[in-house]
């Protein structure tokens, strides 16, 4: 799955507060430790979607989106969307059409269809193809800290996304990620 030439955006989505919902900004982190190659770069977009959006408006060819994602899949698996793919049709085809801006809630759909907004009234071009590394929740309450399948599954993501941008992969169980998932906070903020 060739990248096309120029630029490269990784960027962790998510809510930190909604345990699993935090999963792509744990990946980012963990992969901010690594070597990664020129042209690439590498951001948390957390929460703000509408920055992101807006960012990658910034002249990528690629746009990696490293998020939950739950599709009905066992908790922690991983999935590769292509966004710009045909065969992820029905992933496109179901991006809302007017999206609310609600900063707090922008899914990657809401955020695609955001940049195909943001691309029409500007006339800027986003990125050629937009990729998705997502993972299967367990659970999105409110709470701090990932659940054991989706903290086991950051390592696979990390090696994952290396791959993808053409960087050297850490042995399996070297990328940082915590061997076993600390306790849960569910306190309410």
């Amino acid at each position: 799955m060739p990248f096309p030439p120029g630029r490269t955006l990784i960027a962790g989505v998510g809510n930190i507060f909604l345990g699993d919902d935090g999963f792509g900004v744990e990946a980012v982190r963990v992969l901010g430790a690594h070597t990664l190659p020129d042209g690439v770069e590498l951001v948390d977009a957390g929460v703000r979607g509408v920055h992101l959006a807006y960012r990658m408006l910034d002249g990528y060819a690629t746009v990696l989106l490293v998020d939950a994602a739950a599709r009905g899949g066992e908790p922690g698996a991983l999935y590769l969307l292509d966004a710009t793919d045909a065969t992820d049709a029905a992933d496109t085809a179901a991006r809302p059409g007017n999206t609310p801006i609600d900063a707090h809630h922008m899914t990657p759909d809401a955020v695609l269809a955001l940049l195909d907004t943001l691309s029409a009234g500007t006339g800027a071009r986003g990125p050629e193809r937009v990729l998705v590394v997502g993972c299967e929740p367990a659970d999105t309450t409110e709470g701090i800290g990932l659940s054991a399948p989706v903290a086991a599954a950051v390592d696979e993501a990390v090696r994952l996304v290396l791959r993808l941008v053409g960087a050297d992969e850490p042995e399996p169980a070297a990328t940082g990620a915590p061997a076993a998932p600390s306790e849960r906070n569910t306190t309410p903020c």
